[in-house]
């Protein structure tokens, strides 16, 4: 048995305390997060269907829809709705980069540790420039 045999890390289950401290990788981020963008949009569904509802029905629904994201409604602050509406462009950008990454995986059978790390990488980095860009745009920073 060779030394590097020996000095190899064993890897076992974590425990709760040592969650703190454990280095997730970037392609188990990404993983993880394109699992709470799904179940955002899910949970968000009822917003966008409102948000839909009231932009389509008529013009006095699609101003009083606008107006929401300025004044509020029903006790609800404008900025909260605002932020409601980041959350799920958040979701929808970053689910659909994730997918878009699987499916380029899955099309070029390119699963190497190196090419998950750069792709995860970009799918961060490209998600959270793009919601930067239109969470900007939202609140009238442009």
């Amino acid at each position: 048995m060779t030394d590097s045999a020996k000095t190899r890390p064993v890897y076992t289950n974590i425990h709760v305390t040592q969650i703190v401290s454990y280095r997730l990788p970037p392609a188990g981020i990404v993983s993880i997060l394109h699992r709470i963008s799904g179940l955002l949009m899910f949970l968000l569904l009822p917003f966008v269907v409102w948000m839909l509802d009231n932009s389509l029905s008529s013009e006095i629904s699609f101003d009083a829809f606008t107006n929401v994201f300025v004044a509020g409604a029903g006790g609800i602050p404008g900025w909260f709705v605002k932020l409601l509406a980041l959350g799920l462009i958040w979701g929808y950008l970053f689910h659909f980069i994730a997918g878009v990454r699987h499916l380029w995986m899955d099309a070029t059978h390119s699963v190497s540790k190196a090419q998950g790390h750069s792709s995860a990488i970009v799918t961060l980095v490209l998600s959270t420039l793009l919601t930067l860009l239109l969470g900007a745009k939202l609140f009238g920073l442009y």
